[in-house]
């Protein structure tokens, strides 16, 4: 038989309900304030005690009223954050369930993609989305399956605060942990996203390509193309990522197309360039048309020396690539400065690895030039004069089939005098290897 004491608490909630089912949205906000304040951080048992073992009841009205309302944004704040402490409590599965059933993932995911959303109640959306992820993988398909990666990745990409997309970043993430069924869902969502035309978005989907690259195995063909456009940022932070995503890919299969792509931007296409009408100048729009293609050269060039310098086998697939001739262009560019240096620090490489570069360099530039060159790699393009810049434009170096096979065999040699444990097999497959890289 029920206690005094279990009579009142029953009392008590029955009036809280009935209030709330006959209140309008001023008192359903007020009472929505008071819950909030008062039972944050409460775990389910303290949940049910306040509310006499029928706090489902409140949480199916609660959840109702939010389905109803959200694309008028009514109370919209309050009732994520109601909604919240029901699923942020500990032992939480009970509610979670009940929310789930009542399609609370798909009330959250249309709330993402409402226009009229606010920013922070985007953020909460998020985050209550989150929790569902964190419940487990059966939770985490249940995202995926309902279109959910597209709709966070959308988010990410619209959003106008980095709190936002921050929460967001981190929910695509959590998706691909655990996650196997739907892993490259989320990979191939990412790819999409290096288009977007945030920077701070670009920044992070970059940072998440480099931890869901690691889980999913095998690198995406398309991911190349977005990538290799990225290095035309004019934020720095974008360039840092990018770069770093591509000495991560090194590893995987689409390298070949990565190296190419590379070299390519050395020499970009100057036809068919954006253009730009900030102003009329003549010379301004020239130069503001053109200074993400010179930006993408000199990142190019960045990028290629670290590659090289990281591996001795991936330096030497650079050369049949012409990669000596397009550094050298990239070197006589005198519209952008940071093209030259990086361009030049590049070369430095190249020459002072292998002596039949260092050959060909100094016999294009001649002995004056070269001997400038190999003095202050770093400030060279400082002192460089328009003939000295049309000799880099124009010259023809091209590193034969013939050459890189001595390389080859040059490489074999340097392992087998470092004493490098290399048995004749590993040396065989080095140069076989070599040989149809050339091919």
């Amino acid at each position: 038989m029920s206690t005094s004491k279990e009579q009142a608490a029953i009392s008590k909630v029955l009036s809280f309900l009935q209030e709330w089912d006959h209140g309008n949205k001023t008192v359903r906000s007020r009472m929505l304030t008071v819950f909030v304040t008062q039972n944050t951080g409460k775990t389910c048992p303290e949940l049910e005690l306040e509310f006499a073992q029928v706090a489902s009841l409140f949480l199916a009205r609660l959840t109702a009223w939010m389905r109803l309302t959200y694309m008028f944004g009514t109370c919209l704040g309050l009732q994520l954050k109601a909604v919240g402490v029901f699923l942020s409590a500990a032992s939480n599965h009970r509610y979670l369930i009940e929310f789930l059933e009542v399609g609370g993932v798909l009330t959250l995911l249309e709330i993402l993609g409402q226009k009229q959303t606010k920013e922070e109640d985007k953020a909460e959306a998020i985050r209550l989305l989150q929790i569902v992820s964190n419940a487990g993988r059966k939770y985490k398909e249940l995202i995926c399956e309902s279109y959910g990666v597209r709709a966070i990745a959308e988010c990410l990409a619209k959003s106008k605060t980095e709190g936002t997309q921050e929460t967001a970043r981190a929910l695509l993430e959590s998706l691909a942990h655990g996650n196997p069924k739907y892993q490259n869902q989320v990979y191939r969502g990412l790819i999409a996203l290096l288009t977007c035309i945030s920077p701070k978005a670009q920044q992070l989907v970059l940072q998440t390509l480099r931890i869901v690259q690691d889980i999913v195995k095998e690198a995406h063909p398309s991911i190349v193309g977005p990538l290799l456009n990225l290095l035309r940022s004019l934020h720095l932070e974008v360039q840092y990522e990018a770069i770093e995503l591509i000495t991560d890919l090194r590893q995987y299969e689409v390298r070949p197309a990565l190296l190419t792509g590379l070299v390519d931007l050395l020499k970009p296409a100057t036809e068919g360039m954006q253009t730009y009408k900030i102003l009329e100048d003549p010379e301004m729009t020239k130069m503001t048309e053109s200074l993400p293609v010179y930006v993408q050269q000199a990142a190019a060039a960045k990028a290629l020396r670290l590659l090289a310098q990281g591996s001795q086998e991936l330096s030497q697939e650079l050369l049949p690539l012409r990669v000596v001739h397009h550094l050298m262009y990239a070197m006589g560019n005198q519209e952008h400065a940071d093209a030259q240096r990086q361009a030049s620090l590049a070369l430095e490489h190249f020459v002072r690895t292998y002596p039949v570069v260092e050959e060909h360099v100094r016999r294009t530039m001649g002995i004056n030039l070269f001997a400038a060159f190999m003095h202050k790699p770093e400030t060279f393009y400082m002192t460089m004069d328009e003939i000295q810049a049309d000799i880099l434009l124009s010259n023809k170096v091209n590193i034969s089939e013939g050459n890189c096979m001595r390389l080859s065999l040059q490489f074999c040699n340097i392992c087998v005098s470092k004493r490098v444990s290399l048995s004749l097999t590993s040396l065989i497959i080095i140069i076989v290897y070599l040989t149809f890289i050339l091919l």
